[in-house]
């Protein structure tokens, strides 16, 4: 299997979930506590997914 490196707007979306389910745990923003370990699996899987398909 060859990996070739996400878009930037992949890597930046998986970013930007990342730190919103950070934000979920540790309680900065509460409304987000609830969803916080789906965002942190969401992230990683988007980035997993970047890496794994050619052109995403």
């Amino acid at each position: 299997m060859k990996l070739t490196p996400p878009t930037t707007l992949v890597f930046w979306i998986s970013v930007a979930l990342g730190i919103l389910g950070l934000l979920g745990t540790f309680a900065i923003v509460p409304a987000l506590a609830g969803f916080a370990s789906w965002l942190l699996i969401g992230a990683w899987v988007l980035l997993v997914l970047g890496n794994m398909v050619k052109g995403m």
